[in-house]
C-alpha cells in the first residue's frame, strides 16, 4: 500500500513538497506534478530551504541539496556511513526530546548547520521482532538508562557543502543537541545544549563563520527537578528572544534582551505553546490554561503591556491553534466532551471566518445513530495525601434507584505527555463502555504535566509511588459513592499506564477487582536515557530509584486478576519488559492472563486488530469484574 503521510510547503505557498514511497515530487497547486527523485535508496526529513532555491534530504546517511531549478542533487556531506549518520536526529532525539530533523538552513541560504552523530559508543541490543510467518532478530543500538548515548557534532558549512567548521559544543561530550534555530537575519546561529542530567540548559549564540560559540543564558532546575524542553520560543528580529520558562514555577513568558529579562506573563497557570508573534504590533498569541485547569485557551499579550492578557476564544473548549507567519490569521481546532473536534478559520482578534470543518453531529454523522445515548461528563475534585488539588472525570449510565454499578477506571499516570483529564472530546470509547452499563472514570495524578513544576516534581526519583497514591485515593473515592459496586472497580493502562496497572496491583493488593495492562515498562533500566534519567537519575548513582521503581520483583504479589497485552514487534517498549514480568508470575506459581500481537509494535490497533484487542480485554473485564457475583461485602479502603 502506498499514502501520502506527509508533506512540505515551498515557502511562496504554490507547491507542496511530497515523499512517496521512497522518493520525492513537487506537486503545485495547478495540478502539475514533478518527480525530483529516482533512486533505489529513500529520502529522508526532505524540505524545501527558505527561499525556495533548493529541495534537501537526507540519503544514505547524508545531506543532500537538488536545485529546484533544475541539476543533480549535490552531497554536502560525504563521511556517513557505519554507525555515522549527518542530518538525521538520533533516537532519542526523536523518541523523547521531540525533534525530528538533525539540519536547519539559514534564512537566506548561505548556510547549512548540519548534524554529526556517531551511535559507535551506545550498546547494541538484540530485538526479536516476532509476526505470523516467522521471527526477525535486529541489532539495534539503544541506550539503554545509564549507558552512553551517541557522540554529537555540528558543523555549519555553505550550500554547496563547502567552507565546514565545527561548532564549538563544549569540552564535554556527554550532552544532548536539544534545538538548533537561526536568528532571522541569518547572522546567528542558535544552540541549546542540555546536560546528561536535564538540570542545565544553555543557550549558545554561535558565529557561523568560526563555529565559536558564547554562553547566551543558561535554565537551571532545582535540586530535586529538571528542565523541560519547549518549542515555545521565538528570535524577533531586533535580536531580542521570547521565551517560556518555568523559573517562576510555573510555564510562562518572558523576553530575553541585552541581558535582561522581562516576564511577560504571571501565574499559577501554564502557557503550553507559543502559537504566534505579531512584530508590527508587539503582540504574542500563546496557548494555556489561565482560566481553567481542564481548558486550554487561546491568548494574546503585548510585549509593551506584560501580563495584560485578552482570551480569544469560547470558556468550555479544549482549543489548540496554528497562525500564518503575517499573524492575521489562526487555523483554530476545539472540541469538547460533547462535541468532537471542529475546525475554522480565525482572524488574530479570534473571531470565527468560516468553518473549515463544523463536524456538526447531525443526521449523516458517523455519531449521530449515538447521540441519543450520550452520557455527560462530569468533573470534580479530590485531595491528595500532601493537600494539592486532584482532578477527575466521571460518565456513568443512567442511574437507577438502588442499583450499583462497575467502574472502568482508565489512566496514564506518566510524566511529560501532557493532562488525561480535560474538558475536550473523549473519542467515542468512553460513551461505548458507559453504554454497556459500566462508569468510565479517570484522575490526573501527581507527576502530570500542565500543572505546574511542583506538581509535576512529585515524581521525581519516586517512579511507581505517589501516582498509586493518587490513583488508590480516585479509587477510594469511587467506593464511597452509592451508586459504585466497590468490589467491580476494574483499572485499565497501556505503555506508562500500564506500567501503572502493575504497580497498582503489586501496591494495593485487592482494592481492584482486575487490571489490564498494555505493553508495559516494567524495569526502567531497560528503557532509553533522556526519558528514564530525566526523572529517575542515573541508576549507578541512585539504584534504589531504579529497584523501587520496577515491576517485576513485587510481580508474586499480584493477587487480583491479570490480562497482560503486547506487541511482539514493540520497538520502544521492547517485549523483554513483558517477558520479565510473566516469568517472575509464573516462577512463583502466580496466575494471568495474556495476549501478545505478533508483528504489532507499541501501537497495536488497526482493522481487525483494534476489535480484537478491545474484544480481549472486554471479554476478560466482563468475566472476572462485571459478570462477577457481587461481593458479599465490599472490601474496606485500602490505608
Amino acid at each position: 500500500q502506498k499514502g501520502i503521510v506527509a508533506y512540505d510547503w515551498a515557502p511562496d505557498g504554490k507547491s507542496i513538497l511530497v515523499p512517496l514511497d521512497g522518493d520525492l515530487y513537487l506537486a503545485g497547486l495547478d495540478g502539475k506534478v514533478k518527480r525530483l527523485t529516482n533512486t533505489p535508496g529513500g529520502e529522508l526529513n526532505p524540505v524545501v530551504s527558505p527561499k525556495g532555491s533548493f529541495v534537501s534530504f537526507v540519503r544514505d546517511q547524508n545531506v543532500f541539496a537538488q536545485p529546484l531549478g533544475g541539476g543533480d542533487a549535490r552531497a554536502l556531506t560525504t563521511g556517513g556511513g557505519g554507525t555515522v549518520h549527518f542530518g538525521e536526529a538520533e533516537f532519542v532525539a526523536q523518541e523523547e526530546m521531540d525533534r525530528r530533523t538533525g539540519y536547519w538552513w539559514s534564512p537566506d541560504e548561505q548556510h547549512v548547520a548540519i548534524e554529526r552523530f556517531d551511535e559507535a559508543p551506545v550498546h547494541t541490543a538484540t530485538r526479536a521482532s516476532i509476526g505470523a510467518t516467522g521471527t526477525k532478530v535486529y541489532e539495534q543500538r539503544y541506550p539503554a538508562a545509564g549507558t552512553p548515548n551517541v557522540l554529537v557534532d555540528l558543523y555549519i558549512m555553505k550550500a554547496d557543502g563547502s567552507g565546514q567548521v565545527k561548532v564549538d559544543l563544549g569540552v564535554n561530550p556527554d550532552i544532548y543537541l536539544a534545538r538548533v534555530d537561526w536568528t532571522p537575519d541569518g547572522r546567528m546561529l542558535l544552540v541549546q545544549r542540555q546536560s546528561r542530567d536535564q538540570k542545565l540548559l544553555e543557550m549558545l549564540r554561535v558565529d557561523p563563520a568560526t563555529g565559536k560559540s558564547t554562553v547566551l543564558f543558561t535554565e537551571k532546575s532545582g535540586v530535586k527537578s529538571w528542565l523541560n524542553l519547549s518549542d515555545a520560543y521565538h528570535v524577533l528580529k531586533d535580536g531580542s528572544l521570547i521565551w517560556r520558562s518555568e523559573r517562576s514555577g510555573y510555564g510562562q513568558l518572558y523576553r530575553f534582551a541585552s541581558g535582561k529579562w522581562t516576564q511577560l506573563t504571571k501565574g499559577d497557570w501554564v502557557v503550553t505553546d507559543l502559537v504566534g508573534v505579531d512584530e508590527t504590533k508587539g503582540r504574542l498569541f500563546f496557548l494555556g490554561n489561565k482560566d481553567d485547569v481542564l481548558e486550554q485557551q487561546l491568548y494574546s499579550v503585548d510585549v509593551a503591556k506584560p501580563n495584560v492578557i485578552t482570551k480569544l476564544t469560547e470558556s468550555g473548549w479544549w482549543n489548540s491553534a496554528t497562525m500564518d507567519a503575517a499573524a492575521s490569521r489562526f487555523i483554530i481546532s476545539r472540541s469538547n466532551p460533547k462535541q468532537p473536534t471542529q475546525v475554522y478559520l480565525a482572524d488574530a482578534t479570534g473571531k470565527r471566518l468560516s468553518w473549515i470543518n463544523e463536524n456538526a453531529v447531525v443526521e449523516g454523522h458517523p455519531y449521530y445513530p449515538y447521540l441519543s445515548s450520550h452520557q455527560e461528563t462530569k468533573f470534580g475534585t479530590l485531595k491528595a495525601k500532601n493537600g494539592m488539588t486532584l482532578y477527575y472525570e466521571m460518565i456513568t449510565p443512567p442511574l437507577e434507584p438502588g442499583k450499583k454499578y462497575p467502574v472502568f477506571f482508565e489512566h496514564y499516570g506518566g510524566p511529560g505527555t501532557g493532562q488525561q483529564v480535560t474538558r475536550g472530546w473523549q473519542g467515542g470509547l468512553p460513551q461505548y463502555l458507559v453504554d454497556r452499563g459500566w462508569i468510565y472514570f479517570k484522575i490526573d495524578n501527581r507527576g502530570s504535566y500542565n500543572r505546574g513544576k511542583a506538581f509535576e516534581d512529585q515524581i521525581y526519583h519516586a517512579m511507581g509511588t505517589v501516582e498509586v497514591e493518587d490513583q488508590l485515593s480516585g479509587a477510594n473515592y469511587l467506593k464511597s459513592l452509592p451508586f459504585v459496586e466497590p468490589s467491580k472497580i476494574a483499572t485499565y493502562g497501556w505503555s506508562y499506564g500500564g506500567y501503572m496497572s502493575l504497580k497498582m496491583l503489586e501496591k494495593t493488593p485487592g482494592v481492584y477487582a482486575a487490571a489490564v495492562s498494555g505493553a508495559p515498562v516494567t524495569d526502567w533500566q531497560l528503557y532509553d536515557t533522556h526519558y528514564t534519567e530525566r526523572y529517575l537519575g542515573d541508576p549507578a548513582k541512585d539504584p534504589a530509584s531504579y529497584s523501587t521503581s520496577a515491576a517485576v520483583e513485587e510481580a508474586n504479589r499480584i493477587v487480583d486478576p491479570l490480562l497482560l497485552i503486547h506487541g511482539m514487534a514493540d520497538d520502544n517498549v521492547f517485549l523483554d519488559n513483558s517477558t520479565k514480568v510473566a516469568a517472575r508470575m509464573q516462577a512463583t506459581a502466580t496466575p494471568f492472563e495474556m495476549m501478545f500481537y505478533p508483528g504489532y509494535t507499541h501501537r497495536v490497533a488497526g482493522p481487525g486488530i483494534s476489535e480484537h484487542v478491545w474484544g480481549t480485554i472486554l471479554n476478560f473485564l466482563d468475566r472476572t469484574v462485571k459478570d462477577k457475583p457481587m461481593a458479599e461485602a465490599a472490601p474496606a479502603p485500602a490505608k
